[in-house]
């Protein structure tokens, strides 16, 4: 089988590598295309993942109309060349047009609730748009649900074993209590309207949890000079053997939450409308919700400052995540399973 896999994002490269290994040991022609956005290209290298960039994120409106354009010329070309006998990726804004214009199946894996124009685009156009249970939206017959999220694709313990070498790394000991807070830029197209944590609660965040061990930030813009120092400096492919050991998760993202929780580590969210699936891991006692307002945000810290206080809490959230993992599935499995029955049944 030939597949093609469109990769727009960090995130998507750990959603598929899993699937990309195992197809090809089993024999599977895989090609990647990539869009160079944060450190995706250097995931996708030091993976050992070939990949052809087809094009470069956008800042404004107007350069992502325009990669989105340039992009989908790119792909459409390869596409034509390669001859795939399936289309894979998240999103799918370019496997499912491209799709539905020269004759391919698309499968489109998405999570995000809040990007509904992307995500009405890619659903009416797309062969199948596969989705986790809790997603907020029912779109039609076309949509196929899972019971869990992303981030079981590569998290799963099936999968993911955790090195604790890489406390040495960051200059901590085994034991030692420390917290991982994440800032976003807010720059997608479904963040507009978000503004995110205020500058003087990013800072009385990092002051509060600091009493309790050391904090590091990872962060999608350049951070104020105050923060400057607890940037972190790990390669990326590192960071969810660091947030295995973490005794906290605090922040925007919630990618990064639903990692932390899938890990055992507690996490606090931050977003105005938050994720169907972060909804989903509040109810099991792994992410605790707060919107964007002020109130909120002074309401975050002190929660963040709670679980730091509690001699327990590493053992406790463990417990959460292993009962989450059983009733959960294993995602990559999932995800070879539709794609050879798709193509075995046509």
């Amino acid at each position: 089988m030939k597949i093609i896999i469109d990769i727009k994002h960090p995130a998507h490269v750990h959603f598929f590598k899993n699937f990309i290994n195992i197809m090809k040991k089993n024999g599977h022609e895989i090609l990647i295309t990539a869009r160079n956005k944060d450190v995706t290209l250097s995931l996708l290298k030091r993976y050992n993942i070939p990949y052809i960039k087809i094009s470069s994120v956008g800042h404004s409106k107007l350069d992502l109309m325009k990669e989105l354009i340039i992009r989908n010329y790119k792909f459409y070309k390869i596409a034509k060349k390669f001859k795939p006998d399936i289309l894979l990726a998240t999103m799918g804004v370019t496997i499912a047009p491209i799709g539905r214009l020269i004759g391919l199946p698309s499968i489109v894996f998405y999570n995000n609730e809040s990007a509904k124009l992307t995500n009405r685009f890619a659903y009416c156009l797309s062969t199948i748009f596969i989705t986790p249970a809790s997603f907020r939206i029912n779109y039609g017959k076309k949509q196929l649900r899972y019971k869990g999220c992303h981030e079981l694709a590569y998290l799963h313990p099936n999968y993911f074993k955790p090195n604790s070498e890489v406390l040495k790394r960051v200059g901590l000991n085994r034991d030692e209590k420390f917290s991982i807070i994440r800032f976003v830029s807010w720059g997608a197209s479904h963040d507009i309207g978000h503004k995110g944590i205020a500058l003087k609660n990013k800072i009385r965040a990092v002051k509060e949890f600091r009493k309790h061990g050391k904090v590091f930030i990872s962060s999608e813009n350049l951070l104020p000079k105050e923060l400057n120092k607890y940037c972190i400096k790990l390669s990326p492919e590192k960071l969810h053997h660091l947030l295995y050991y973490a005794s906290l998760l605090y922040g925007e993202s919630a990618t990064l939450a639903s990692e932390a929780a899938i890990l055992g580590t507690p996490a606090i969210y931050l977003d105005n409308i938050g994720r169907g699936y972060t909804d989903e891991q509040e109810k099991y006692g792994l992410i605790f919700n707060f919107s964007e307002s002020m109130e909120e945000q002074k309401k975050s810290i002190k929660k963040g400052v709670e679980i730091l206080k509690n001699q327990n809490s590493k053992n406790y959230f463990k417990n959460k995540k292993n009962d989450y993992i059983k009733s959960n599935i294993d995602l990559t499995k999932f995800m070879i399973e539709q794609v050879l029955k798709y193509i075995n049944n046509t």
